[in-house]
Order: C-alpha cells, then structure tokens, then sequence
C-alpha cells in the first residue's frame, strides 16, 4: 500500500512549489517503521543533528498560505491553489496522524508526515526560507 500511496503523494504534488522566500519544490518521503514518529526519530531519519529546533505545526496552518485564493489571484494562482487544496485532502483522507515537522531557523526543511495503512510512515518534504 505504501508504494501506492508514495506514486500517488508523487502525482498529486508534481510540479508545485512551496511559496517562501524560495520557492521549493516537494520531495515524496517514505519510512518503513512501526514506531512512533517524535521528533528525536525524525532527527535521526532525516540526517538532521540531534539538538536541530524542530517546531511542529498542522497541515492546514502549514498550507494555509497556498491553498488560500485571493481576489487578486489570476487564473493561474486560483488554479494553484485549488491543486494546494487537493494536496491537502489526499494527505488528509490517506494518512492519519497526519503532522508537519519545521526543522531549522531561516533555511527550513518540512516535513509533511503521516501514518499509511499498513503503518509506515509517509508524505512530503520540502523546503521554507524564512528571513
């Protein structure tokens, strides 16, 4: 199922970017473990120090500058945003525990991460510049 899950996290994020100070694009993020995700685990999966800040945050608080559509908004940007939107439903009808991990100041690596069916963990990663 996870394989599954990780082509369609593929399909459903190609081509966005995160909006930040750069622009990042997603990276699909998949660890087979039945253990419970904290943050000292998520330290270590992600190759980050242990003493790295970690601030954790929800998905809709995450994604609220993306998926929001501005009257100012073209096309372009409505249609992003409603793509932001989808992202966040399918995250949010296929993984449960669903949770976003901030690790770093100024240059943030995200991690959108949340339980398969099976039990492993899944989601997407990506990368905020806060200045």
């Amino acid at each position: 199922m996870t394989d599954s899950i990780t082509d369609q996290l593929n399909q459903a994020s190609e081509g966005l970017l995160f909006p930040s100070e750069t622009d990042a694009p997603f990276e699909v993020v998949s660890w087979p473990t039945q253990e419970e995700l904290t943050q000292t685990k998520l330290l270590e999966l992600t190759g980050h120090p242990p003493d790295a800040p970690v601030e954790m945050r929800t998905v809709d608080e995450f994604f609220a500058i993306a998926t929001s559509e501005e009257a100012w908004h073209d096309e372009e940007e409505r249609e992003t945003a409603k793509r932001f939107q989808n992202l966040v439903n399918f995250l949010k009808q296929n993984l449960s525990q669903l949770q976003v991990y901030r690790v770093g100041s100024v240059e943030i690596d995200a991690y959108i991460v949340g339980v398969t069916q099976n039990g492993d963990w899944a989601g997407l990663s990506t990368q905020v510049v806060e200045t």
